[in-house]
């Protein structure tokens, strides 16, 4: 019985086998064409990814260290307005708009910041400083979300991820876009040539896209662009946010405009920049003979004209014996321009973006700003803070229009364009009336565009007055030699010595060596400065002395200690540290 049962179970067996070996094979071929699905994926996104670089990417090996590392985020800067990020893997999500933050037990976050990240954000996308539309943060995820998300698109090159402020300004792109990313890229150094900008502001190219492009050999990204190559890209190593020190203004979102309270660029830093520049765009300096000096008159041609600019131009010639030629915006190449005020001695303008470009002006040059009527000069001071830098080395003339008759306005133009129309009548009889316009703050202010879109008739009589009152030496670039912005360094050996002359007389003695630095210098003055405060006061007695020893008397008491600090100074600005202070006791 056992037998047969055994022969009658064998075709199901065999039945079994054959059912188990047909379903290994089909799970396997199905294995096979999901993996081989994925690596179709796989090679597609890898192409994607190699759309926009050249740089090869192993993509698998991309989303392994992303899965398994998740994001790591290491910054320098203590507050959100001086901070700037490095990140490998950070991600944008194009359908969210929104920057993505994988967390796995690999992942790094310093400074992990936890709430206080987001009061107000961890850092500003742009130079300007703590601008509410300029904020940067990201989300967070768990590195496991990853599985229920688009498959990501990896960014194979170093990145620099920012905010243009303006693009379609031509202060705003060299002050706040151009200069802090060259400056940017050169604090770190995978930050080079191959680097990729994106701009995350959202804006279109602009007019002057030509010249962020100018930073990079490759192609910056635009936000818009993001969307195309994916649903979730991850830039496998990114910095985020700019550098501010080169920046010298503010525009007025929490104060009246004006220079920036602590400048930390100088002309040096400036010239350099425009030196690159200039060489990116094939752009040769021309030594100029002593008599070949020109001058240059910017040209607008829709708002803000000069009525008398052909008079203007002869008065130019007349008086300085120098060829003057017209520059324009509208009618010539960015290049072209510059490749003209290179070379010029003087730059005159009507207040504007397009006087930025007096950055590239020889050292020796002058520039010439004319404002319209009730505009004060004193209180719009971007170029003459610009040429104030040390190291820039030109001469800075400022020349308002006060005759009211001189003026043409335009209250029916649109509100932007300067139009008053749209406002009550009694605040257009008071603009009207209005001599000048008092401060305010940024950026819609009805006056302030009312009268900066004025046409004017320049007075040339006051105009050349100013010219000769204002200039120190008629511009003269061969002969201009570059200031020396060289620091002294501390004063060396400094000693006191005290003595008792009565009991209500004595003497303090003071003597120093030089700085160690000055024997290699050559240096049209060198003068030192003394501090003297008696222990306990807090004040003290200051004093600029010529030599490296003096004997104080004056005020100097028996039987008392006194605090002595001595510095150098080179031609009267230029000052070095002071040296470890002195205890000296009568």
């Amino acid at each position: 019985m056992r037998a047969i049962g055994c022969r009658m179970n064998l075709p199901a067996v065999l039945n079994g086998l054959l059912v188990s070996v047909v379903a290994a094979l089909l799970w396997k071929y199905v294995r096979l064409i999901e993996h081989a699905s994925q690596l179709e994926e796989e090679l597609q996104l890898t192409r994607q990814s190699q759309e926009f670089s050249q740089v090869h990417i192993d993509y698998h090996a991309a989303l392994l260290a992303l899965q398994e590392h998740g994001t790591r985020m290491v910054c320098t800067g203590k507050m959100h307005t001086d901070r700037i990020c490095r990140f490998d893997y950070l991600c944008y999500c194009s359908e969210a708009d929104e920057f993505v933050f994988f967390h796995s037990n690999a992942s790094v976050m310093l400074p992990n910041l936890g709430p206080r990240r987001f009061q107000p954000a961890l850092l500003d996308l742009s130079s300007v400083e703590d601008h509410n539309t300029q904020y940067f943060n990201f989300l967070e995820l768990p590195a496991a979300a990853l599985k229920f998300m688009p498959k990501p698109v990896f960014v194979p090159d170093v990145t620099l991820i920012l905010n243009r402020f303006n693009p379609d300004n031509l202060m705003h792109i060299f002050h706040d876009d151009l200069l802090p990313i060259y400056y940017t890229m050169q604090q770190y150094s995978d930050l080079d040539d191959e680097a990729r900008l994106v701009f995350m502001e959202g804006w279109s190219e602009g007019a002057h896209f030509d010249l962020y492009r100018l930073l990079s050999t490759k192609q910056p990204l635009l936000k818009e662009q993001l969307k195309t190559f994916g649903k979730l890209m991850c830039f496998t190593k990114s910095y985020v946010g700019l550098s501010k020190m080169t920046t010298w203004y503010q525009y007025g979102f929490v104060q009246p405009q004006g220079p920036k309270a602590n400048v930390l660029v100088s002309g040096n830093e400036i010239r350099q920049f425009t030196s690159f520049l200039m060489e990116r765009q094939n752009i040769t300096r021309v030594e100029k003979k002593e008599d070949d000096g020109y001058i240059v008159v910017f040209k607008r041609s829709t708002n803000r004209l000069i009525l008398n600019e052909a008079e203007l131009i002869l008065a130019l010639a007349h008086e300085f014996q120098m060829r003057t030629v017209t520059v324009s915006l509208e009618e010539q190449s960015f290049d072209s321009i510059i490749q003209i005020i290179s070379g010029a001695s003087m730059l005159v303008s009507m207040h504007g973006a397009q006087m930025i470009t007096s950055m590239f002006l020889p050292r020796g040059a002058a520039v010439v700003e004319l404002f319209p009527y009730a505009v004060n000069p004193e209180q719009y001071t971007p170029y003459k803070t610009l040429a104030s830098l040390p190291g820039m080395d030109l001469q800075y003339v400022a020349w308002r229009n006060t005759i009211k008759e001189n003026t043409v306005t335009f209250p029916d133009r649109p509100w932007d364009q300067g139009g008053i129309i749209h406002l009550e009548k009694e605040e257009q009889e008071r603009i009207l009336a209005s001599k000048e316009v008092p401060r305010h703050l940024c950026c819609r202010n009805p006056e302030w565009l009312f009268r900066i879109y004025q046409d004017t008739t320049v007075n040339i009589a006051s105009f050349l007055d100013i010219l000769r009152e204002t200039l120190k030496t008629m511009p003269n670039l061969k002969k201009y030699k570059v200031a020396s912005t060289v620091h002294p360094g501390r004063v060396r050996e400094p000693m006191c010595q005290t003595s008792v002359q009565a009991t209500n007389e004595a003497k303090l003695s003071v003597s120093w060596q030089i700085p160690w630095n000055l024997k290699y210098l050559k240096v049209k003055e060198v003068k030192y400065e003394v501090w003297i405060q008696e222990q306990g006061e807090n004040t003290y007695m200051p004093y600029i002395l010529p030599h490296q020893n003096y004997t104080f008397t004056e005020n100097i008491k028996p039987f008392t200690t006194y605090l002595v600090w001595v510095r150098c100074i080179f031609n009267k600005n230029l000052l070095g540290p002071f040296a470890d202070v002195l205890i000296c006791k009568t």
